[in-house]
């Protein structure tokens, strides 16, 4: 397969387009002011510092922010020269690919900033659908993939196609960004993608090519790693020379800045209702100024000073107005790229356009000579074709940009890029919580209207709230403009015309070494399907946030003859301890929750829990309860394709979900939340959140047979005690809407297949343990068995004392611990003082994996594994064995 990087010449766009640029004002650049104050350079093609301005971040990973001129983010810019940028790349990506080629690419652009341009992009390859990652979850989608955007201020994106083959394909993918600094974005999404869809070829699209000497290789190197060709088109090209400590000088400016400010405005968002206040004198002598604004060292620029001058805040709040416009958006057509649009898309779009705009003039005072058009973080290209339409059809001078998440220091000087800054709540009710938004620039910049576009999820009371959006506009203009735009809502996989007739189980033989009786898999079988990937990578990607544990496997551990023979013994010891809590957990079941209950395991741990729960319930009871395993995944919830089988052949009431035993009780938590979701969906109600459990050491639930943390022997194994069953699988390339999630049967690994000697070892153990079983569970039964959530408190304190900051890195009791040393990459492991036999076969996998065992005095559990934080494959061995630091 070919493989190249082609970085020709970077040329400006045409000079039409190029006339509507300004690099700052009074002839003075828009990065003058960071440049001297901390030493920045930009260097590289003529004309890029009518492109770029600079700027300071509110963020602890990088100083500087270059401002884009030509984006329509930060900085109010004509729309017909926002557009015709991204257009004429596309243009060239269109020249570069040839005409067949164009025709199957596939553009995807980047959240927040390039969402528009990647857009635009597309538009100017012609017939090419479009995507863009988002910020913003859609409850029921499945995500398509997703990555790290690791110097951001929000770093996860997703990518929520409606229809998945739209990044299946084989036709090359267009990735857009506003710039192109480390590489590090496009490398983690293309390495995400490729490991799923692969392509011979991928073109990268930006404004401007920023990238370090250093970096500059990695691309090349890159695109030979992965057998594929990968072409780079850009506007300009060049690069930030930074000098030492710049980070930490840009915090302290940033620091002392907003403390002054807050001083003279009273706080960060009262200041921001209007201008931003006059540079700290201390400051200003530190930067080489005197206090009248007068400069030491030849050519420094003026000092920050009062905003442009126009009507004040106060004086406009009086008489500015607000109305709402009806846009008569069209029907079904999709509000961005958010879950794809199409070239049908795009040309119902175009033949709209005339008519929303000419409402858009209609609504403007008759006075209006200059006006704004503000769209709303990721929605950008709606209302960047909305502000060049009104541009086109009348004489005023529009201007657009966005709001933005972004946190950027304002200072009011004609040689810094972000001169005033507003503040105002979220108002879209963001998946990760309240925060700041902003608006850049719009503050005494003589608009005469703002028009403001947002989408329908994003029109709240937040947005009318006193201090929200509609409110910090109206203080700086006389006219505000409210036009909303339906968010397009997907269609849901649960609609009315899904396929009524889901498949039957899978049972064995033909799927499991179970016996058909013992257990039915509501799983799709993806046994044909290559989805094994070395442990050190799937760590790698699943940390960097480039995938979901859920969709690969990590490759069966084979166990050495001592580690077997570890097994059998601690099964031998065990089964009497197992098949009473077993006795325990199904008597209480039987007592509290339903004469006959359906037992639904959570595969695969659960399954052979369920499979002696069954078992039990038969021996003594005379029982033949009904027993299925489904697919839980944590961050993605249970399958809701098993849910709708199981209702349509059970009383959801009867239903009781079975699992192996608790850690932290993340389960526990994805179950309920996944089972209300459900609900409100589909409509069903009845199924019981409250999970049984064979051990529940984290005191996560009220059904258990023990809390006891000991060795159950089924956790020292894969799917050779599991019924040769993988971990559950959940793609969106390989589970479509109407599917269960998927598993592989592992066939070949039969020789070394215990999943039944387990089985009936522990049964055996039935008749000597029923009577002490049944006492307990009645014991249990009058007792106060509320949880204590006692696991979830001591995780969130190993994670903190430890410097790990992530509760899923922290894996409690010898279950978990177990499953990080087969399947993860074990950082330590931490074992209570004492703790005897039932840590032998830990301590020996750690020896096989050179992890070092640490005994605690004080912990809850007998032992908790520690996945190694910020895994990287330089952190640890390439063999995926610690490295003592």
């Amino acid at each position: 397969m070919e493989n190249a990087v082609n970085e020709g010449a970077h040329h400006q766009v045409r000079d039409g387009v190029r006339s509507g640029t300004a690099g700052g004002a009074d002839g003075v650049w828009s990065g003058s002011w960071v440049a001297e104050r901390l030493g920045v350079e930009l260097v590289g093609d003529d004309g890029l510092t009518d492109l770029l301005g600079l700027a300071l971040r509110r963020n602890p990973k990088r100083a500087h922010l270059l401002v884009s001129n030509v984006l329509g983010k930060h900085v109010p810019q004509s729309p017909s020269v926002v557009h015709g940028y991204g257009v004429e790349l596309g243009r060239r990506v269109r020249d570069l690919l040839g005409a067949d080629e164009a025709r199957r690419a596939v553009v995807l652009g980047y959240a927040e900033t390039a969402t528009g341009l990647g857009h635009s992009v597309a538009d100017g390859l012609g017939l090419a659908p479009y995507l863009h990652s988002t910020r913003r979850p859609v409850a029921g989608l499945v995500p398509a993939g997703g990555f790290e955007e690791s110097h951001s201020h929000a770093t996860s994106h997703l990518l929520l196609p409606e229809d998945p083959a739209l990044l299946a394909g084989d036709g090359p993918l267009v990735l857009v960004d506003d710039e192109f600094s480390t590489g590090n974005t496009v490398l983690n999404t293309v390495r995400d993608l490729h490991e799923r869809y692969p392509r011979r070829r991928y073109v990268v699209v930006a404004l401007v090519d920023m990238r370090s000497p250093a970096d500059a290789g990695r691309l090349a190197d890159f695109a030979g790693e992965i057998g594929a060709r990968v072409d780079l088109v850009t506007a300009a090209s060049g690069t930030v020379r930074l000098p030492e400590g710049v980070l930490e000088k840009g915090q302290e400016l940033v620091a002392r800045y907003e403390a002054e400010s807050a001083v003279e405005g009273g706080s960060s968002s009262a200041a921001s209702s209007g201008l931003v206040a006059r540079f700290p004198a201390p400051l200003e002598a530190a930067a080489g100024l005197q206090s009248d604004g007068r400069t030491t060292p030849p050519g420094a620029r003026g000092t920050a000073r009062p905003a442009p001058t126009g009507p004040q805040p106060d004086d406009n709040r009086a008489h500015s107005h607000f109305s709402r416009i009806d846009l008569r958006w069209p029907d079904g057509l999709p509000d961005g790229g958010r879950h794809g649009f199409t070239p049908a898309h795009r040309e119902r779009l175009e033949g709209a356009l005339p008519a929303m705009a000419a409402r858009l003039a209609e609504a403007l005072p008759a006075d209006a000579r200059r006006v704004l058009v503000l769209g709303f973080e990721e929605l950008m290209y709606a209302p960047l074709r909305l502000a060049e339409a009104l541009e086109r059809a009348t004489d005023v001078e529009v201007r657009y940009s966005t709001t933005t998440r972004s946190p950027v220091l304002a200072v009011d000087d004609p040689g810094y890029a972000i001169r005033t800054r507003l503040v105002f709540p979220a108002h879209d009710d963001p998946a990760d919580g309240p925060g700041e938004r902003y608006a850049y620039n719009v503050a005494g910049a003589g608009f005469d209207a703002v028009i403001a576009v947002v989408d329908s999820t994003a029109d709240t009371p937040a947005l009318h709230a006193p201090d929200g959006l509609l409110a910090r506009l109206a203080a700086h203009t006389p006219q505000v403009l409210l036009a909303v735009v339906p968010s397009y809502a997907p269609e849901s996989p649960h609609a009315p015309e899904r396929p009524s007739m889901l498949p039957e189980p899978l049972r064995g033989p033909a799927f499991s070494s179970y016996a058909p009786e013992e257990v039915g898999w509501l799983l799709q079988d993806l046994s044909d399907v290559t989805l094994e990937a070395p442990t050190e990578e799937r760590e790698e990607a699943i940390q960097s946030g480039g995938a979901h544990y859920a969709e690969s496997l990590p490759v069966e551990y084979q166990p050495t003859e001592q580690y077997q023979e570890l097994f059998h013994s601690a099964l031998e010891t065990s089964a009497a301890r197992i098949a009473q809590a077993v006795g325990v957990v199904t008597e209480t079941v039987l007592a509290e929750r339903s004469p006959r209950p359906v037992l639904v395991s959570l595969a695969r741990a659960g399954t052979p829990v369920g499979i002696l729960m069954r078992r039990w319930a038969q021996h003594r009871h005379g029982l033949d309860l009904p027993h299925y395993a489904v697919s839980i995944v944590r961050g993605r919830g249970i399958d809701a394709n098993a849910l709708r089988w199981l209702a349509e052949h059970h009383d959801p009431r009867d239903v009781v979900f079975v699992d192996g035993w608790t850690g932290k009780g993340a389960i526990t938590r994805e179950l309920a939340q996944a089972l209300e979701e459900f609900e409100k969906s589909d409509g069903v109600t009845g199924f019981d959140p409250e999970i049984a459990v064979l051990a529940d050491p984290g005191s996560c639930v009220r059904t258990y047979g023990t809390r006891e943390d000991f060795l159950i022997p089924s956790a020292c194994l894969n799917s050779t005690v599991s019924g040769l069953i993988s971990r559950t699988v959940l793609r969106a390339d390989l589970v479509g809407p109407h599917d269960f999630h998927g598993a592989k049967f592992y066939r070949e690994l039969a020789a070394t297949d215990v999943s039944v000697t387990f089985l009936d070892a522990v049964s055996a153990r039935f008749p000597e343990v029923a009577d002490a079983a049944c006492a307990q569970a009645k014991e249990l039964l009058a007792a106060d068995r509320s949880p204590s959530w006692e696991g979830w408190a001591a995780v969130e304190r190993i994670s903190a004392e430890y410097g790990i900051h992530d509760v899923n890195l922290v894996k409690p009791g010898v279950g978990e611990t177990t499953r990080v040393m087969l399947r993860r990459v074990p950082w330590k492991v931490l074992a209570r003082a004492g703790a005897g036999s039932d840590l032998d076969h830990v301590r020996l996998l750690a020896e096989q994996r050179g992890v070092p065992v640490e005994e605690v005095a004080e912990l809850p559990y007998t032992c908790v594994g520690l996945i190694h934080p910020k895994y990287t494959r330089g952190a640890t061995g390439a063999d995926g064995k610690a490295v003592t630091v």
